[in-house]
């Protein structure tokens, strides 16, 4: 059976980096299921946005996570599994850690046990940077302690833990992928790319973010999909951890000022109280060491910060685009 001849589980199918995922893998030939958040409406998320040759390919599987004898249902029958789902907001994790712990730590744990009973080939276990916290030393590689400095932090930890629990005590093959801050279409407009452009596309002149002088590390989410495929061509990387990111940061002060640029509007920003995380919880710096990545994946990212941007403006400036975001509210 050659790679292609594998089919794919792929979480969080319905939301940003997984729907952008899903569409690159079919393309590239496998089977895909795509596990999406039932909802009553059925509706498929990003998924719905998705050409006719990929929508009328991928299998859709509409649950929760959080359901054991749903998930063991669904990766029945899967060689590999992309494990995207989770509840990512940071400000929501303030208002709602429960969840995040049933989300993000329950669910990953009721995946593992399907993968361990069903035997599934490759277990892809997506991380953030998040878990490093403020960074101790840059570039930040794989063997960086992990703080949990928010919520959400915390629960990604503890998901990362799990997996390499398993992978130790039951041989679950676990590869850790772990995406510096990415940006581009349909992302959500908690995150600060799209808040920035989402208001100036709508005529704000006033920009409200959080805190201007953390610096993050951006990656193009084409660039991290192309990260994530490579996984599932390469055997033998069970085991390992991985940092996906550009290896460059810049402040959020500095990147609102670059996207003003870009739109060609004079915009006056201002850090806004209520998007200020609390002071011990915020992330100061995120800067990846990208070297393992291209060890082992062959990968380095192709798209610079400015020609992301520039795709990303683009996409969020087409009302269709942007017709089901809220720019005039503040969305945790």
């Amino acid at each position: 059976m050659s790679t292609t001849d594998k089919k794919i589980l792929v979480t969080g199918a319905d939301g940003f980096i997984g729907s952008h995922l899903t569409e690159a893998l079919v393309r590239e030939g496998y089977s895909v299921r795509a596990f999406v958040m039932y909802n009553s409406l059925g509706h498929w998320g990003w998924l719905e946005q998705a050409p006719p040759e990929i929508k009328n390919v991928v299998e859709i599987m509409a649950g929760d996570i959080r359901d054991r004898a749903f998930v063991r249902r669904t990766v029945s029958g899967v060689h590999f599994l992309f494990h995207l789902a989770s509840l990512v907001a940071i400000p929501y994790s303030y208002l709602a850690e429960e969840s995040f712990v049933d989300t993000n730590i329950k669910g990953t744990l009721n995946l593992l046990q399907a993968a361990r009973e069903s035997g599934v080939e490759k277990f892809f276990h997506t991380s953030t940077s998040e878990i490093y916290g403020t960074a101790q030393q840059v570039p930040m590689d794989e063997k960086h302690p992990a703080t949990g400095q928010s919520p959400y932090a915390a629960t990604k930890i503890a998901a990362d833990a799990m997996a390499e629990a398993f992978r130790r005590s039951y041989a679950v093959p676990v590869t850790i992928l772990r995406p510096f801050n990415t940006y581009g279409p349909r992302q959500s407009a908690r995150a600060v790319i799209p808040t920035i452009i989402t208001q100036i596309a709508t005529g704000v002149k006033k920009i409200r973010l959080g805190s201007l002088t953390p610096r993050r590390d951006f990656t193009f989410v084409e660039d991290i999909v192309r990260a994530f495929t490579a996984a599932a061509a390469k055997d033998n990387l069970t085991g390992e951890a991985i940092n996906i990111g550009s290896g460059e940061d810049i402040a959020i002060g500095e990147l609102a000022e670059k996207i003003a640029g870009l739109m060609h509007q004079p915009v006056k920003i201002i850090e806004a109280p209520e998007r200020i995380r609390p002071e011990n919880s915020e992330v100061q710096r995120l800067v990846c060491d990208r070297s393992k990545a291209g060890r082992l994946l062959g990968w380095q990212p192709e798209t610079k910060l400015d020609d992301g941007l520039k795709k990303t403006i683009a996409w969020f400036s087409d009302e269709k685009n942007r017709a089901g975001y809220k720019t005039d509210r503040y969305n945790i």
